[in-house]
């Protein structure tokens, strides 16, 4: 579908109804220094031909926050403001042509040349930060993809993924909610045992102390080495990339858990850091004594699981709310030779060691006096520093238990990546119906993407039969 001009018509509303602030989160991801989109992708069960797109639009996702129907002004004092604009949803709909007569696996090709086109392309500022793509090619994995391309400072992925979510139904039964695993967490209770000694009191602070000024340090002059997963390039948020996924059976996943005494997350992030050693001794690489660095992507509402998107505006807890722990991913002179469950207990250690420090709380506070002083672009300039100088970027989110419908076309399969970040290397990864896919986002052309994934497919297979012996592994 072409693209033409919008038609930008304010909405003829109150002053204080028309215009809302903009939060200083907001302004780290949109600027001139960064600028990072999410890419929602679901994979349909049945041909999206017949797919409602407008109807969908205007009805159910419009309706949820007026950001979607806003563009982004600067205030008379020169702050940005969301300005509310009446939108032409043809303008955001976007449907691509591909070669008829093609096979699945031909159709997956140009699926992943569409999505790394439409993840580079910056989104225009003259109208609202969104794009609704429709491909009607069936690939291996669905009979036809939707994708959703949101601006980041539309909100974090809690509150997009919250408001697409939102937009579906359960595929059994429409009148039931979608439900979701709990995602409670103990670190309160932690945090409470912390201070029951002195012994603890003075490590908290010790390790307060540490990782902040470790954490200024990594984002301002000292930067990870390069490697076989960073490049180092200046501008490679720009460089041509690479989306590819791979799913793991969550019960699996829980089994290797129960054993380990962790949580999904520390299995997850052990695999991964396992997968990268793999990867870089296949591409004749030691990570020994090379300084690696993995930036895990933290949600600070303190929210057990997903409320409805009513429930968030109403809490105050829209928009990005986020933050990262810096954590050095091990290495090791010969892969081959350590125990895979190793990298799941040094995951683990090292995650709960950061949480446990108040380091979270000091850099959010940081960029907020940042900020004050010295300008939002002085404060996304240090956030795209602390990406740009680490090797890599995880974040996760919780998806559905029941299987959805997007305008009863079941979806049998989903997951996000986020694009314009200043990184090789970006994992994304999101549980769905007992799966939990991840996408891999790299750097096409520095990162083989397809041998990454073939060594996370190999450590996650380790780790599981080192845990719980060898028998037939489930991947898709």
């Amino acid at each position: 579908m072409a693209s033409t001009q919008p038609k930008l018509v304010v909405v003829a509303e109150e002053e204080e109804e028309a215009f809302q602030p903009v939060s200083p989160a907001t302004e780290y991801v949109n600027s001139s220094v960064l600028s990072l989109s999410i890419l929602g992708v679901f994979e349909s069960e049945i041909p999206i031909d017949d797919f409602p797109a407008v109807t969908a639009l205007r009805n159910k996702f419009l309706p949820i926050n007026i950001r979607f129907s806003s563009i982004l002004v600067k205030g008379h004092n020169g702050a940005q403001q969301w300005k509310r604009v009446k939108i032409e949803l043809e303008d955001h709909i976007k449907v691509p042509i591909f070669p008829k007569g093609l096979s699945p696996d031909q159709y997956d090709e140009y699926l992943h040349e569409y999505l790394a086109t439409i993840a580079m392309d910056r989104l225009p500022q003259s109208r609202p930060l969104w794009e609704f793509h429709m491909i009607m090619y069936p690939t291996s994995n669905a009979a036809g993809t939707i994708v959703f391309k949101l601006h980041h400072a539309l909100g974090d992925g809690f509150s997009l993924m919250g408001a697409l979510f939102s937009c579906l139904t359960r595929a059994d039964d429409p009148s039931l909610p979608l439900t979701f695993p709990s995602s409670k967490s103990s670190t309160s209770q932690r945090g409470t045992r912390i201070f029951k000694n002195l012994y603890k009191k003075i490590s908290g602070c010790w390790n307060t102390t540490y990782d902040f000024t470790w954490s200024v340090l990594r984002s301002t002059i000292v930067e990870d080495d390069l490697s076989a997963i960073r490049s180092g390039m200046p501008g490679v948020e720009f460089q041509p990339i690479s989306i590819s996924t791979v799913t793991f059976s969550l019960n699996r996943i829980r089994q290797v858990k129960s054993k380990v005494g962790g949580t999904v997350n520390d299995v997850i992030t052990g695999v991964t850091f396992y997968g990268i050693q793999l990867y870089m001794q296949r591409m004749n690489q030691i990570s020994r004594g090379k300084r690696l660095t993995s930036l895990v992507l933290l949600n600070t509402r303190m929210l057990n699981g997903y409320q409805n998107v009513q429930d968030m505006l109403t809490a105050n807890s829209w928009g990005n709310h986020f933050t990262f722990l810096q954590v050095s991913i091990p290495s090791c002179s010969d892969v081959e030779k350590e125990n895979p469950l190793a990298f799941v207990f040094r995951a683990k250690k090292m995650v709960r060691r950061k949480k446990n420090s108040m380091v979270v709380y000091l850099t959010g506070k940081l960029l907020q006096l940042m900020w004050k002083i010295r300008g939002r672009e002085a404060a996304s300039r240090y956030v795209h520093s602390t990406i740009k100088n680490s090797s890599t970027a995880i974040s996760n989110l919780i998806g559905p238990v029941e299987k959805m419908a997007m305008e009863d076309h079941p979806i049998k399969n989903f997951y996000f990546s986020v694009a314009g970040v200043p990184q090789s290397l970006s994992l994304t990864m999101v549980s769905y119906i007992g799966n939990l896919t991840v996408a891999v986002t790299v750097e096409k052309g520095f990162i083989a993407s397809q041998v990454l994934i073939s060594c996370m497919k190999e450590a996650f297979e380790k780790i599981y039969e080192e845990a719980c012996g060898k028998t037939e592994m489930e991947f898709s």
